[in-house]
């Protein structure tokens, strides 16, 4: 059996080396051959060179150049140098996989013929204060919305996971991640799984450590891009792939007919106020369900207000852009964000 391993990367020196490691010390089925291909966007922060020296213990560790340096691009070249194998593993290089991950996944790709991807358990892991709070964030249904593979604490069917494992034969029925994604692209492919008759299984027996972002710049460029480039999928798909993903762009489109009510006099403006008063609240009891863990609820507030806002104006933007307007993606968006 030959499993590849796909690493997308682009300065990731701070990480790269636990998550390599973390991959090699994973347990495999007998008789398996598995090859590790960092997939790099000419990182010049020293991410290449820890590779190389890596390599030296390593002999089934390559480093491929990636000179588009965007992640679909990175997916498709390292899926095409490992050639037609029997599975294919993506692995980002902020995620540390747990030792059975590899193996518990074929096992239930091959127990289910049903079972076109698995993939487990997030554990966040932060490298400052403002991480912190952002992971905490993260973990929870009202900040990513119900369903969401982030949260979920059972295994079950669901449309999309993290860190996912493959048959080759998907990418020969369905072809490869789509280059025109800049984000979302695994949303896309997991999409075109299910349209075609394959599920997705999040195995709550498989667990990677995930170090998130630590701040909040990133967080809201994330975020905006996760929205933006979500209506793109739709548009291509013509599908809603989701329906969570219509509450923040709604949310958002409240917030400015409720600024706009200002003017419409006492009561329409203290009717208007009813949906918002209802989100402070919900935001204020889930924030200070925390307030025992180290973390201040007024941050848990704050995040759970950027992760909401900055989707939905992206989800906006996106819906101007790509639907309102015709244009093709804006390039400022294709920068992803650190």
């Amino acid at each position: 059996m030959k499993i590849s391993v796909v690493v997308p990367c682009r300065n990731e020196s701070k990480y790269i080396a636990e998550c390599i490691d973390a991959i090699f010390k994973c347990d495999l089925p007998n008789n398996s051959e598995l090859n590790v291909f960092i997939v790099d966007g000419m990182s010049d922060d020293g991410t290449r060179q820890i590779v190389l020296n890596l390599m030296e213990n390593y002999p089934f560790l390559h480093l491929i150049d990636n000179l588009n340096l965007l992640t679909p691009f990175a997916f498709n070249l390292g899926i095409h140098a490992g050639g037609k194998v029997d599975y294919v593993q993506i692995v980002g290089a902020r995620q540390i996989l747990s030792n059975n991950y590899v193996v518990k996944s074929i096992q239930k790709i091959e127990n289910d013929s049903t079972v076109w991807c698995v993939g487990g358990k997030i554990i966040n892991e932060f490298i400052n204060e403002t991480g912190q709070v952002i992971s905490k964030a993260m973990s929870t249904s009202f900040g990513m919305g119900i369903g969401n593979f982030r949260t979920l604490i059972e295994s079950c069917y669901t449309d999309t996971v993290t860190s996912p494992m493959y048959p080759y034969w998907v990418f020969d029925k369905i072809g490869f991640f789509d280059e025109e994604l800049i984000r979302n692209q695994d949303d896309d492919f997991n999409y075109r799984i299910k349209k075609a008759g394959g599920k997705i299984f999040f195995d709550n027996e498989l667990s990677l450590k995930y170090y998130v972002r630590g701040s909040y710049k990133s967080l809201s460029r994330q975020f905006f891009q996760y929205g933006y480039w979500k209506v793109f999928v739709n548009k291509k798909h013509k599908a809603v792939t989701t329906l969570r993903q219509l509450a923040p762009p709604f949310f958002v489109l409240y917030i400015f007919l409720w600024l706009i009510s200002l003017f419409g006099g006492k009561f329409i403006f203290m009717l208007s106020s009813i949906p918002l008063l209802g989100y402070i609240s919900l935001n204020f009891y889930f924030s200070i369900k925390f307030k025992d863990q180290k973390v201040k609820w007024f941050a848990i507030f704050k995040t759970y207000l950027i992760l909401h806002v900055f989707y939905g104006l992206g989800y906006l933007k996106g819906v101007f852009d790509f639907f309102l307007f015709n244009k093709k993606p804006s390039n400022k968006q294709k920068r992803l964000s650190r």
